[in-house]
């Protein structure tokens, strides 16, 4: 028989955010895939678990070394996967070693617990009924603004996104710019952790609060902007037969999105034939 895959939610932050379940099968399997064997370590020094081997398995060496991870269930040895912080193959390692597990009929087990995403939405105050996880924001400035663009509905619609504290400022300027400086987030950073901060409110109002605090260089503890954010967004519904084309490409082609991409883009959000959004955006292209 195979062995079992288990994928193993850990502690976002603070060390108590762990099931026993997820102690007691770090305990037995045969390996441990971690994202960073370091701060698996100090988990599992933490609760006393003696790894019978804890080995690497992040981004860069995922394709790699699944075929070998394979091997080993296919022989019989369970394997639990770990990431840094929180649920595996959600925006982290994972997806490759999951897929081709069931490929081969090998037995996929969750061990649940923290995640950013539901911890964050659980606390935002904003409708969860429905909504949708957009992973991290683009970093480049042209994707940032194409991806904030595609936003945009015609229905009111809750997102969830990853952004770094280094560039929160800029997300939550496009946000402005492209959805409105009335448009509700909230925003939680270094959450469990000892300075883990939730704040929301419009989309205004939240840059007002973070610039003041990059613009002053406060730097005391619980106040200097650091780590990893989920933030949340709230669109409200617009209108499509009200969409200002000319509007939304000026503002891509001005981002310097491509010509493609910004007429990719639009025809996504309205109801306007490809071909005309590009007859526009060729006139633009030219004046701007």
């Amino acid at each position: 028989m195979s062995g079992v895959l288990y994928i193993v939610a850990t502690p976002l932050g603070n060390m108590e955010d762990i099931t026993f379940r997820a102690v007691r099968v770090l305990g037995e399997v045969d390996i441990i895939a971690a994202e960073d064997t370091r701060r698996t370590k100090k988990l599992l020094v933490r609760y006393a678990i003696k790894a019978k081997t804890l080995t690497s398995y992040h981004e860069h060496s995922e394709k790699k070394k699944t075929d070998g991870f394979i091997k080993n269930l296919l022989d019989g040895r369970d394997v639990a996967l770990v990431t840094d912080a929180g649920t595996p193959a959600i925006s982290d390692p994972g997806y490759r070693i999951v897929k081709s597990a069931r490929e081969n009929n090998i037995n996929v087990v969750a061990v649940p617990g923290a995640s950013a995403v539901t911890a964050a939405l659980s606390v935002a105050g904003l409708p969860t009924d429905e909504f949708t996880f957009k992973g991290f924001v683009p970093s480049a400035h042209a994707k940032r603004r194409s991806f904030i663009v595609e936003l945009k509905s015609d229905s009111a619609a809750t997102y969830v996104l990853y952004e770094t504290a280094g560039r929160i400022i800029k997300t939550l300027e496009a946000l402005r710019d492209i959805l409105g400086s009335d448009t509700e987030v909230f925003m939680a950073r270094e959450m469990t952790k000892l300075h883990e901060e939730t704040t929301g409110g419009s989309v205004e109002d939240l840059i007002e609060e973070l610039q003041g605090r990059v613009d002053k260089g406060k730097e005391l503890k619980g106040q200097r902007l650091k780590g990893e954010i989920t933030l949340i967004v709230r669109t409200t519904a617009e209108s499509r037969d009200d969409f200002d084309l000319t509007k939304e490409l000026t503002a891509l082609l001005k981002a310097d999105v491509s010509l493609k991409d910004s007429v990719k883009t639009v025809a996504a959000i309205s109801s306007i034939s490809k071909s005309e959004i590009y007859k526009e955006a060729l006139k633009l292209k030219d004046s701007i």
